[in-house]
């Protein structure tokens, strides 16, 4: 399995036949290189989305409709695009599980919000989730942006990951510190994977809080368009 920081909070996951694209952002995205936006989708099965706001979302639909594959997400958005984008989508919910390619993804919830513009002002675009990724024995949670919830708790009990990608940027997620008390308090994890950080002055520009706050676990600072192999 590789997993793959294309900047922020955009990620791809490599196994088997998979390939998912999680919140692909390319367009504008100062993390990514725009000689490295081909690539970064290169052989992409699925895109996974996490919730609509822009630096999620903006890529997604022009994705699918260019490498034609489908976007996996909540029912309600994912009903909306199938009807009006001409695209192929696979809706299901919170609780729900989908197998893509041999990779079990179910949705489990997340604290933030899911809003887009449009001329008419904000619009709100299904619910925000997180996924849990389950291939080559291992279970990754991926948080989508999200605070601290009590919901983290059931979580890492009954899903057991041992791989969690974080957001942990602070400002509009949890921060760093919060992502290692998280970690502590409700996941065992072995391997933990910052996103959504550096991209702005305004997000944490470092994840030596994460790393001092979880010793005994291996935090890796993820590099743009390099391959963490697990």
């Amino acid at each position: 399995m590789k997993i793959i920081w294309l900047g922020h909070g955009s990620f791809r996951i490599e196994s088997g036949e998979a390939m998912l694209l999680i919140d692909p952002w390319l367009s504008g995205n100062p993390a990514l290189p725009e000689d490295q936006h081909d690539a970064a989708v290169a052989g992409a099965t699925h895109i996974l989305l996490t919730h609509t706001h822009f630096d999620h979302v903006i890529d997604v639909l022009p994705l699918a409709k260019r490498l034609r594959i489908p976007v996996v997400g909540q029912y309600d958005l994912m009903g909306f695009w199938g009807e009006t984008e001409g695209i192929e989508t696979i809706g299901f919910n919170k609780g729900g599980t989908v197998t893509l390619n041999g990779v079990r993804v179910s949705m489990v919830p997340a604290s933030h919000s899911s809003t887009f513009s449009t001329p008419e002002g904000l619009r709100t675009g299904g619910s925000e989730v997180g996924y849990m990724i389950s291939a080559e024995k291992h279970t990754i949670y991926h948080s989508g942006d999200t605070a601290m919830m009590a919901d983290m708790d059931w979580m890492g009990e009954y899903y057991k990951p041992d791989i969690g990608i974080l957001s942990a940027g602070g400002h509009f997620t949890m921060d760093m510190k919060s992502a290692a008390w998280a970690s502590k308090r409700f996941f065992n994890f072995k391997t933990v994977i910052p996103g959504h950080y550096k991209t702005f002055p305004i997000l944490e520009q470092s994840a030596k809080a994460l790393i001092d706050g979880l010793p005994d676990v291996d935090v890796i600072e993820p590099e743009v368009m390099q391959p963490i192999d697990i």
